[in-house]
């Protein structure tokens, strides 16, 4: 028999009714499936042990040798439905040259380049993807250079939570947990510059000081 091919990269879902193997594209995971074969043999021992159990008797003790003669003979049923297996699904894969890798012809071969995509990636592919990061990143420029906060008095988002206890403020002058006053008194309510004590206007907005 011939040297069997795609013996790492193949999943077995044969049973004792017959022969079915799925193999896996190395860059992609997408798989084939092959046409299930029938095993004569485990049809056969199904039947007979159908019959032993239905029977018994001399049913049972044919369903038993039959069971043996299957485990004897299974190991090249097996190789010759997986050969021909290989030969059904091997004209969907490519094996590259450099990686040596099993490629999928669907996706991930180059038929330009005659290897997969993975060593000679696609260059339309690569340019649109290229493309679309690029528009992210320069749209998140854009973004980030706009004013988003004029309208948000930030000195209010700053004193949310009293510098005493913690407790959220809600925008109060006083904490409504412990009392204290949210800002000092010498700090602007407007910008937060810090006056000196008995200042009655912000010397950097002109705010009135409370």
């Amino acid at each position: 028999m011939a040297t069997i091919q795609f013996t790492r990269n193949h999943s077995d879902h044969s049973t004792d009714k017959g022969f079915q193997f799925e193999f896996i594209c190395d860059r992609c995971g997408n798989g084939f499936m092959s046409e299930f074969k029938s095993s004569v043999t485990g049809l056969a021992t199904s039947a007979l042990r159908t019959a032993g159990d239905i029977f018994g008797g001399i049913f049972g003790q044919v369903s038993r040798g039959s069971y043996e003669i299957e485990r004897a003979i299974r190991g090249p049923a097996h190789d010759k439905a997986f050969q021909e297996a290989v030969e059904e699904i091997k004209a969907n894969f490519r094996q590259c040259p450099k990686c040596a890798k099993w490629a999928c012809l669907n996706t991930c071969w180059s038929q330009k380049r005659g290897l997969c995509y993975e060593c000679a990636p696609n260059v339309e592919t690569e340019l649109a993807a290229a493309q679309a990061q690029a528009t992210v990143e320069q749209m998140r420029e854009k973004v980030k250079a706009l004013d988003l906060t004029s309208e948000i008095d930030i000195t209010s988002e700053t004193a949310a939570l009293c510098p005493s206890c913690g407790s959220r403020t809600q925008g109060a002058k006083f904490c409504p947990e412990c009392g204290k006053p949210i800002r000092p008194k010498n700090e602007c309510s407007r910008c937060g510059t810090k006056a000196e004590a008995g200042t009655k206007f912000c010397p950097e907005c002109g705010n009135k000081m409370m």
